[in-house]
């Protein structure tokens, strides 16, 4: 199967269009038509309905395979490449807002030591967005936090071909404005705050999905949709009454620092949940990389 046939079909189906597709793919739209038909003579089946363009039920299935498909040569591309810039000292590293931010640094300190004339550049990225980007060769290294109980690992997408350590792990705490009639509580359950309202900002806080799956509820509802790896805004929201949010105890960067002005975060008393950070990388860990992943292992140890 031709690869670039196939992404010219899931982009043609994501736009439901063929001249869209064509724009978008830089292609005309009768080369867009004869890598559909190529790739449907191939599999010996018509893909896709042409009014209104849509995915047959082959193309439908088809489509559930071609995300992994993708990824995974994506993947073997980028780890041949990443061989060769981990041997000239280029280090790119995708990280998540609540991702530890101590060991990070000093593990990037200690690769600027090792390798000083390294190439060194850091992204702050949403957590799917990190991993993919790993798995796709557009960074070497992500460092990612998420929710998990003590002894599992982060959910990582299941068709991203990649390796995970951990680095960090701390307790959870929900974040209140100053004045809030609980905010002098020593602990507090989720369960007692289901039902206020909640910021839906999942790539600078707890996702609202993994409270209602950690308590078995459809509550937690949202007031505010805060998109982006935005931890000032969370705090901003917070404080203004917009919402809740849970983050690392006490604060919201990485467990460390104070809470923000106008919050105040108490930890949770559920104690089957942790906040949890982890190194991902795929392929081989060399030269700079190596040297990158072990230094966030041995800074993050004592603290898990």
């Amino acid at each position: 199967m031709d690869p670039q046939q196939l992404r010219t079909f899931v982009t043609v189906v994501r736009l439901a269009s063929f001249s869209a597709a064509a724009r978008e793919l830089g292609y005309t739209q009768s080369a867009v038509s004869q890598q559909i038909a190529a790739l449907e003579q191939e599999l010996r089946a018509p893909l896709l309905q042409r009014r209104p363009v849509a995915p047959t039920e082959a193309g439908a299935r088809l489509l559930e395979h071609a995300p992994g498909i993708l990824l995974r040569l994506d993947a073997a591309r980028a780890d041949v490449a990443r061989v060769g810039g981990s041997a000239r000292g280029l280090l790119r590293v995708a990280v998540t807002a609540l991702a530890a931010p101590r060991p990070l640094a000093q593990a990037l300190a200690a690769t600027r030591h090792a390798f000083p004339r390294a190439e060194l550049a850091v992204s702050l990225v949403g957590r799917e967005a990190a991993v993919t980007a790993v798995a796709a060769g557009e960074a070497d290294v992500a460092v990612v936090d998420g929710v998990a109980a003590p002894s599992d690992p982060l959910a990582l997408p299941a068709a991203a071909p990649v390796s995970a350590v951990p680095v960090a792990q701390r307790r959870l705490a929900v974040l209140l404005p100053v004045g809030h009639p609980l905010e002098g509580r020593r602990r507090i359950r989720l369960a007692s705050l289901q039902d206020a309202f909640w910021l839906d900002a999942p790539d600078a806080a707890v996702p609202l999905a993994e409270l209602r799956g950690a308590t078995g509820s459809d509550a937690f509802p949202p007031s505010l949709a805060l998109a982006g790896p935005s931890v000032g805004a969370v705090t901003a929201c917070v404080a203004a009454r917009l919402g809740l949010a849970v983050v690392p105890v006490p604060g919201p960067f990485g467990g460390e620092g104070p809470p923000g002005e106008g919050v105040v975060a108490v930890p949770l008393a559920d104690g089957g949940l942790l906040h949890r950070t982890e190194a991902v990388w795929s392929g081989a860990r060399t030269g700079v990389v190596e040297h990158f992943v072990a230094g966030l292992e041995d800074t993050g140890s004592n603290q898990l």
